[in-house]
């Protein structure tokens, strides 16, 4: 119900053809940019605040460009890169195009190397000086280098700091532009190196050129980098020579998946974009292990290589969750069995009368766990009439058969989306009033004070949208009940890999719990835990413990769902209302090999995750210690 912004998308393609062999078999030497669209249109779910993208071209002659961007900011940043890339063919003639020389040497991005990034802001920071790809330019071809990813990092202090002991003097405090100057930095150092040996073997002048170019190891410059780095993150980069990287962190925590064959290597966030746009089987792509990357030399050789040895396993579940497409064979599956084991609580929660009950969903990205929801309770009355039918003693009447068919779930399209809240209307109550029309409601699918109405999404953040819209309009139907339910366990800390949750006032549990403690008067737990979060961030950063799980250690889980209930539901409500959240161990087993928990378990898989949500509580604390202590 409530939009989330999250981790960015990347796209990578690297020509391992001649451009004359793409015209010839293809029928245009545009086959990489093409494919590059189309990966980053795929992807489109990943990044709607901007785009860009940069290519190289090999074998340039000096003093002609051969390394491109192009950045735009806003929903239709994708497009409006491809069409100024396009633009660079106005007034040539057909033949002109179809001359695969002739373009790679006058036309702009008619290279063989191609990245992509699309780009949602965890950090509230906007203007196209933010948008990847970052490029670091360079008279020598090999220093030059673009960079773009999926990622956020924990301990950007420190890293900064390093950097100005060593005397740089990064323009802008952001973890992107830190990255590519820490990166630069080793670069720089790298080609020194193969400037030495080049020296040692009397190489002279464009000799040495030539010998820096092909032989720069990007491990080198990886190793010696990303080291210094506490975060999730899918890094990515080009350099002028015609280098070419990917490299996912040692936790697993960010995706990335690739696939190589004779004619091209390419990366993506998610599976299905490979699979969609090279017409792949599932076999044919393979994921990145964590601490790993995927290098491409200047020469078109490709080989893996461990990078940082792997620090756990912490894959993203929110990614199966929600962020991802349900498009990929496995994440169908799991978020079908997110929905599917919920029915037991379910029917608790509705009194076990599944014949007074009307299921449906809100948003639509809850319709794959919506399905399994359905799938559970189809197999439960199928049960249920399995055992009537044993119970009867003899052949069965018809009426008896009729009875048992008539048995179904009943299932409803509840709410559609109407209009889209423009950001413009801040002013409060008006707001308010616009956001409660957000959806409507299929008048007449549920009979009033007879039926329960169960209402599944895929997670419940804030709980803005619930109070302010859902609530509102589902009880326009008057049902007997409503039933929230979230195919993920109750969010409660914040995520600071690359999702914008980073308040922890932001999440409706957090703020539960907090008013079930001041309305039993434990203030004093408050106070304790600022103090012990405070003590903590004394510590180094391996010692620290999350004192944060504090807060919800004396509650169970229908306490805060009550109270919950309580906070979000709209004045003048009177339909009862619960919510059903889906369990930890749930989630395990839905989403075996996706062990990443920390949003809702507090353990985060990196001592700068746990540093930053102990810094979350006590700037909490600070911000409202008047009323706290009330």
């Amino acid at each position: 119900m409530e939009s989330l912004k999250h981790e960015c998308g990347v796209a990578m393609i690297r020509l391992l053809k001649p451009l004359e062999y793409y015209q010839s078999k293809y029928g245009t030497w545009m086959y990489g940019i093409n494919k590059l669209y189309l990966m980053m249109e795929k992807q489109h779910n990943r990044g709607q605040e901007g785009a860009g993208l940069a290519a190289v071209k090999l074998n340039v002659e000096p003093g002609s460009e051969y390394m491109f961007r192009e950045r735009a900011e806003g929903s239709n940043a994708i497009q409006q890169i491809f069409a100024t890339v396009h633009k660079e063919f106005n007034g040539l003639t057909p033949e002109q195009i179809a001359d695969v020389k002739y373009v790679h040497d006058n036309v702009a991005f008619a290279g063989e190397l191609y990245m992509g990034h699309l780009r949602y802001s965890t950090t509230g920071k906007s203007g196209i000086s933010y948008v990847h790809p970052f490029l670091r330019r360079n008279n020598w071809r090999a220093k030059n280098l673009s960079l773009c990813g999926n990622f956020n990092m924990t301990n950007m202090d420190e890293v900064f700091g390093q950097l100005t002991r060593q005397g740089q003097h990064p323009r802008i405090y952001s973890d992107s532009y830190i990255m590519l100057e820490l990166m630069g930095h080793r670069l720089d150092r790298e080609v020194e190196r193969n400037f030495a040996l080049a020296k040692e073997q009397g190489l002279v002048d464009n000799e040495v050129t030539e010998f820096i170019d092909n032989n720069v190891d990007m491990s080198n410059v990886l190793a010696t980098s990303m080291c210094h780095f506490d975060g999730g993150y899918v890094v990515c980069g080009i350099t002028g020579s015609g280098e070419m990287f990917a490299m996912r962190d040692p936790w697993g925590i960010r995706p990335a998946y690739f696939h190589l064959d004779e004619e091209v290597m390419a990366l993506a966030s998610e599976r299905p974009v490979l699979q969609t746009t090279f017409d792949l089987d599932m076999t044919e792509v393979v994921e990145l292990n964590p601490g790993e990357a995927i290098l491409v030399n200047r020469a078109g050789k490709v080989s893996r290589k461990q990078i940082i040895e792997p620090k756990g396993d912490c894959k993203c579940s929110f990614e199966r969750i929600y962020f991802s497409r349900g498009s990929d064979a496995d994440i169908y599956k799991e978020r079908k069995k997110l929905g599917e084991q919920l029915m037991q609580p379910i029917l608790r929660a509705v009194d076990y009368d599944h014949r007074h009950t009307v299921f449906s969903y809100i948003p639509n990205t809850a319709e794959v766990a919506y399905y399994g929801m359905l799938t559970g309770f189809k197999n439960y009355i199928n049960q249920q009439k399995v055992e009537r039918l044993l119970a009867i003693d003899g052949m069965p009447t018809r009426e008896e058969l009729t009875s048992l068919l008539d048995e179904y779930v009943r299932s409803e399209k509840i709410a559609w989306k109407d209009i889209k809240l423009r950001t413009f209307i801040s002013e409060g109550s008006t707001r308010n009033d616009l956001a409660s029309h957000v959806y409507d409601v299929t008048y007449g699918s549920v009979e009033p004070g007879v039926d329960n109405l169960v209402v599944i999404d895929d997670s419940i953040v804030r709980g803005t949208t619930l109070k302010e819209s859902i609530l509102k309009i589902l009880d326009r139907l008057k049902p007997k009940k409503i039933v929230i339910v979230s195919s993920a366990p109750q969010i409660r800390y914040p995520d600071y890999y690359g999702i914008d949750m980073s308040r922890l006032e932001e999440f409706c549990v957090f703020r539960a719990a907090i008013q079930l403690l001041l309305d039993e008067g434990r203030h004093s737990v408050i106070k304790e835990v600022y103090e012990a979060c405070r003590n903590e961030l004394q510590k180094p950063n391996e010692q620290m413990r999350n004192h944060v799980r504090r807060i919800y250690e004396p509650f169970t889980v229908y306490e805060l769902n009550h109270k919950i209930v309580e906070m979000l539901r709209p004045e003048g409500m009177t339909t009862p209302v619960e919510l059903v959240f889906q369990s930890i161990e749930g989630l395990h087993t839905a989403i075996p090999n996706h062990k990443g928990d920390w949003y809702f378990t507090g353990n985060y898989p990196t001592p700068g995750g746990t540093r930053q949500c102990l810094q979350a509580f006590v700037s909490y604390y600070e911000r409202y210690h008047a009323v706290l202590m009330q």
